[in-house]
């Protein structure tokens, strides 16, 4: 009973699907299939199948077979379109490795170029650098030298002047010591003048108070005669 439903099910759709029987080779398009469709309709008869059962399923897997090759074959070239493609494409390869062949040497000597102009800058500035380094420390020994010069003229000078000054001290010294032996000399002097004019004066007075006491002396012997 299954097996009667399972024919009547496949009698159906190859009723719907309208489908022919094939033996032998089948071909679509130019695409050939070598199918054995005679043995595999024989095999389906030997179980259990009819023969119009049998050759209806086996149309139906050679159209289900095209379909998919129908399916695989639209994402697939034949080699010589493969070839073709290819040979464009290397084509393309090449034209791109010589544009870029072209660039890197056009960019290669660009970049020597600019190189050569950084390097050239580069020496350019490190002299200009040099001569200023150079000049700067011309210029700052020059100056030291002068700085130097003066330093040493003013100790010079002032060497000079402190020697000046120390000779005019002493002078000043020996003129003091000068003036003060003087000044001792002369008070030596007045002293000795006023000891030898005092001397004089106390004889003198010495002599006057002799004088007046034989004066008294006289005068009082003189009254006293009269009164005696």
């Amino acid at each position: 009973m299954m097996q009667i439903r399972k024919y009547s099910k496949l009698s159906l759709s190859a009723e719907r699907l309208h489908l022919q029987p094939k033996l032998g080779n089948f071909s679509s398009g130019n695409r050939k299939f070598y199918f054995d469709t005679h043995a595999l309709v024989c095999l389906l008869e030997a179980n259990g199948f009819t023969a119009q059962q049998a050759e209806i399923i086996v149309s139906a897997l050679v159209k289900i077979t095209e379909a998919n090759m129908d399916i695989i074959y639209k994402d697939m070239v034949t080699k010589v379109q493969q070839e073709i493609t290819l040979q464009q494409i290397m084509s393309k390869i090449a034209n791109v490795k010589k544009d870029m062949i072209i660039l890197e040497k056009s960019e290669f000597s660009a970049l020597r170029a600019e190189n050569e102009k950084i390097k050239l800058e580069l020496h350019q500035l490190k002299q200009h650098v040099m001569d200023e380094v150079i000049k700067v420390r011309t210029d700052t020994k020059l100056d030291f030298n002068l700085e130097k010069s003066r330093l040493k003229e003013l100790c010079s000078l002032n060497e000079k002047k402190l020697l000046q000054l120390k000779t005019e001290v002493l002078a000043l010294h020996a003129q003091q010591d000068r003036a003060l032996t003087q000044t001792d000399r002369k008070i030596e002097t007045e002293v000795a003048g006023l000891k030898t004019l005092l001397e004089v004066h106390k004889l003198d007075t010495i002599k006057y108070l002799a004088g007046s006491v034989f004066t008294c002396l006289t005068v009082a012997l003189g009254f006293y005669r009269l009164w005696m």
